[in-house]
């Protein structure tokens, strides 16, 4: 048997090893970035805000076969309202071959940033409490075949009450955050 015989024997080994080891693999581990736009509606006493928004935030989660379970940093801005989100989201595939279609739930809390209200000339700034946030999720996730990347197309809303409190009255407004979202994760 010559060198070159052997050596391909052993490479076709190799490589047969490493993906029979990599089949039984049950969870995909992962991390990735988002980009979205939307709206956001700000909800207070006798006052309703709606401005559009822009979304920049980061991913690390576990893929299972049914589930997806992520950890998500979110960065909300508009043109006078910027703050944070921290969410821990759960999503249920639903079974496909190349597009799989999801729907998901997260909790959380929205902190740091701040409001800015204008009027008559006058700027105020409101510094955003740490509160509680809920969020609901709709989307689809493509599969790149032979990659290890997905992309996810999604629909989402969030909602975070008593976002930050009025000096002198009993006003706290509710922040309603919703829009599209791409997001591309890659699996490690």
């Amino acid at each position: 048997m010559k060198i070159n015989s052997l050596s391909l024997i052993s490479i076709v080994s190799v490589l047969t090893c490493a993906s029979a080891a990599n089949a039984g693999v049950v969870a995909d581990f992962y991390v990735g970035g988002m980009v979205g736009v939307g709206g956001q509606t700000l909800f207070a006493e006798h006052k309703n805000e709606t401005d559009p928004s822009q979304v920049f935030g980061a991913v690390l989660g576990m893929d299972l076969p049914i589930f997806r379970f992520e950890g998500e940093y979110d960065y909300l801005h508009s043109s006078d309202l910027d703050t944070n989100a921290a969410m821990v989201n759960l999503y249920a595939k639903l079974p496909s071959t190349v597009v799989l279609p999801y729907i998901g739930g997260g909790i959380g809390m929205v902190f740091g940033g701040d409001h800015t209200i204008t009027d008559a000339g006058v700027s105020t700034e409101y510094k955003i409490d740490s509160t509680a946030a809920y969020q609901a999720m709709l989307g689809a996730t493509i599969d790149v075949l032979k990659l290890p990347l997905k992309f996810d197309i999604e629909g989402r809303i969030m909602y975070a009450p008593d976002i930050y409190k009025v000096e002198a009255t009993n006003t706290s407004p509710d922040l309603l955050e919703y829009g599209i979202r791409a997001k591309a994760r890659f699996i490690f």
